[in-house]
């Protein structure tokens, strides 16, 4: 039987009580094996259009800067939670902040790095928000070819 290695460790994260439990399983695998944790967070810019179509990109509307900006000091936040963490657990961890859309984006990155697992936490949702939502969790576990780790728990949603 061939030992499982993991080096290389994904969390994606969204600063939210359930991806801090997550964060929590990363950085205790990454203990125990030696590995580095890859803090994760997606600023979902592709949600970013006006209502007369205009694009983020084209930034015609300085709202649509605000919540850029806003969704960029929360991503920041995040993994620098992640990171301290790692710090008192005397894990490495390496920020990533990319752009986009999360599920599109944690895939491409967890498969372009060779990640050997990617963490993350969900809210387990069901029913009218799941399909309003969208399911970060089940896209990636449906999706990704790097094996996932859903962590659910009891976690608050604020």
């Amino acid at each position: 039987m061939e030992t499982i290695n993991f080096k290389k460790i994904m969390v994606a994260t969204d600063g939210s009580d359930c991806s801090r439990l997550a964060v929590d399983r990363g950085i205790e695998l990454a203990r125990l094996s030696g590995g580095t944790v890859y803090a994760v967070y997606v600023v979902p810019i592709d949600n970013l259009t006006s209502i007369d179509g205009d694009s983020f990109s084209q930034g015609a509307d300085p709202y649509l800067r605000s919540v850029y900006e806003e969704w960029n000091k929360q991503g920041q936040q995040a993994v620098n939670y992640v990171k301290g963490l790692g710090e008192v657990k005397k894990v490495n961890v390496e920020p990533v902040i990319l752009e986009g859309n999360p599920s599109y984006e944690l895939i491409r990155y967890a498969e372009k790095e060779k990640m050997d697992i990617v963490i993350m936490g969900t809210l387990g949702k069901r029913g009218l928000d799941r399909l309003i939502l969208g399911s970060v969790a089940e896209n990636l576990v449906r999706h990704s070819k790097i094996p996932v780790m859903v962590v659910r728990g009891r976690c608050e949603v604020k």
